[in-house]
């Protein structure tokens, strides 16, 4: 059982990793996200957000549900994404993450986010939908 208290919020709208060229305006609808993160690299421009905001016939990995660390989280606070790595890691559950300023984001591919959600609440977390919207 982990000895960290976290809070999790389960956003069941489907979400995807997409690529797409150096130099590509992204202005794709941002409305009602939980999460739209831009990357930029030399070779790429990686957007974690809702699929439906993906134009067709992007390069894309999904799709995923989103699950939000409630935060702010503190900076000095160590083992957070370890602590919720490690069950996951464990049931050979596949996720990628990303953080913000204020918390994480741990994105589950849809078809274990059930199987993840289970696994983090026997450890102990919290797990709720998201405290204001509809569920996504």
């Amino acid at each position: 059982m982990s000895t960290l208290t976290l809070h999790l919020f389960h956003h069941t709208e489907p979400y995807a990793l997409a690529s797409v060229a150096p130099g590509t305006t992204i202005d794709w609808d941002r409305d009602g996200c939980a999460i739209f993160s831009i990357a930029y690299t030399s070779t790429e421009i990686s957007v974690i957000c809702p699929q439906r905001c993906i134009p067709t016939g992007t390069r894309q990995e999904g799709p995923f549900h989103a699950f939000e660390v409630a935060g702010p989280l503190d900076f000095a606070q160590t083992g957070v994404l370890a602590g919720l790595f490690g069950p996951i890691a464990a049931k050979s559950i596949p996720l990628l993450s990303t953080s913000t300023y204020e918390t994480d984001f741990i994105l589950v591919p849809v078809d274990h986010a059930d199987q993840a959600e289970q696994v983090w609440r026997r450890e102990g977390f919290l797990v709720t939908p998201p405290i204001l919207g509809d569920g996504s």
